[in-house]
């Protein structure tokens, strides 16, 4: 059966009691952000290309006060994330700035205080979160907008805009979390609607809300429990072959180039540079079908643009693994799918899947008695973006 997804309230409650424990009183803060699935446009954000996510009601509260002690003092209930799971740091000054260190984790709070506009004096503030990390699902784009969202509340401080909230998170992540992510994660998280999918120009930062609400659909998430890294040399790589190749094409990005251009130049690119291309350009142009599609509510070409998506980043970028590739081909053989693909970053992590709601429960227990590991499944709509909650 599908995971039961923690409700929200429930999630503060459980930070509350752990703030009590630890700091003494109550909070009198408490936000959250979502975790988001990406549906189709995979790697492409990097590449000024189009991506198109929704906000999941996977979530990461940060309950919290402010101390004025200059000291910030955080605690995480996730297991999963490095120890030691509380940390203290001195608040950043005109004198002393923050930098990276151990643990990981808090490094995604430490880059968003950072780079903070406003004046942070100090805070005590307990995290948790139902992202589940290396899901491929932005537990750190959840963690980093919360955190913003957070300190927002504490210092009365409003960005210029949500786009500019996004992007001091971004910045956070490039420098603190040394991922050079694009910046759709940190958007979707920020700017989602309930009942909508958001249209992405990576290029331009313009989004464009598209409903996604038919009630005769559903969207499963397939986690496949293995765990996933950007921080290691692949992703990286694979952002430095898709500029090597925008180059040698003469393009400012592959956002601009056409196969046609790629298959021009394919005696000047390395068999595996210009395999990147190919899926980069071929992402782009998929993706802006695929919204074009699901506007008139044609499911099956969305669900076929979805599998080739998969197939691509399979073959061409190469950033799936094996128990993906089940998944997918397990759900692709089922009665009601329409289309199905690896979402996030790769290497480990989760599947979307497009399915018929009568079909769910069959999904469910045929991916159960075929895959080879321990699936978790969420079946979810998309909700809002990062708020301030009411204690």
């Amino acid at each position: 059966m599908a995971a039961k997804i923690p409700e929200v309230t429930s999630l503060v409650r459980e930070a509350q009691t752990a703030f009590t424990k630890t700091f003494g009183g109550a909070a009198t803060i408490a936000v959250s952000a979502p975790g988001r699935v990406n549906i189709i446009g995979e790697h492409t954000d990097y590449n000024d290309g189009f991506v198109f996510p929704m906000a999941l009601p996977l979530v990461t509260v940060i309950v919290g006060n402010k101390n004025e002690s200059g000291i910030c003092r955080v605690q995480t209930l996730t297991d999963m994330a490095d120890r030691p799971l509380q940390v203290e740091f001195e608040a950043p000054t005109s004198t002393s700035q923050l930098t990276p260190s151990s643990p990981a984790w808090a490094n995604y709070i430490k880059g968003v205080v950072a780079y903070f506009p406003g004046i942070v004096s100090g805070f005590d503030a307990v995290v948790t979160t139902s992202v589940p990390l290396g899901g491929g699902l932005s537990s750190s784009a959840s963690l980093e907008v919360a955190t913003y969202t957070f300190l927002e509340a504490l210092t009365a401080t409003k960005p210029t805009s949500l786009k500019e909230k996004a992007l001091v998170c971004q910045k956070a992540e490039h420098k603190f979390a040394n991922v050079p992510c694009g910046i759709m994660d940190q958007f979707i998280s920020t700017m989602g609607k309930k009942g909508n999918a958001l249209l992405i120009d990576c290029r331009s930062l313009e989004s464009t809300l598209v409903p996604l609400c038919d009630p005769s659909i559903a969207l499963v998430i397939i986690n496949s429990n293995v765990r996933h890294s950007l921080s290691g040399t692949e992703y990286p790589t694979r952002r430095r072959q898709c500029h090597q190749a925008a180059t040698t094409l003469g393009k400012n990005s592959l956002r601009d180039a056409t196969l046609s251009d790629l298959e021009n130049h394919k005696e000047s690119l390395s068999e595996e540079v210009y395999q990147r291309a190919r899926h980069a350009i071929s992402e782009i142009q998929r993706t802006q079908e695929a919204v074009d599609v699901l506007r008139k509510k044609d499911y099956v070409k969305f669900g076929k643009l979805m599998t080739d998506s998969h197939n691509s980043l399979r073959m061409d970028y190469e950033v799936s693994c094996p128990e993906l590739d089940q998944l997918v081909d397990i759900a692709t053989k089922c009665p009601g799918v329409y289309g199905s693909r690896m979402t996030g970053g790769g290497f480990g992590g989760c599947t979307v899947t497009l399915v018929s709601c009568e079909c769910v429960s069959d999904l469910i227990a045929h991916t159960n008695a075929s895959y080879k590991g321990q699936a978790t499944f969420y079946v979810c709509q998309p909700e809002e973006g990062a708020q301030v909650l009411t204690l």
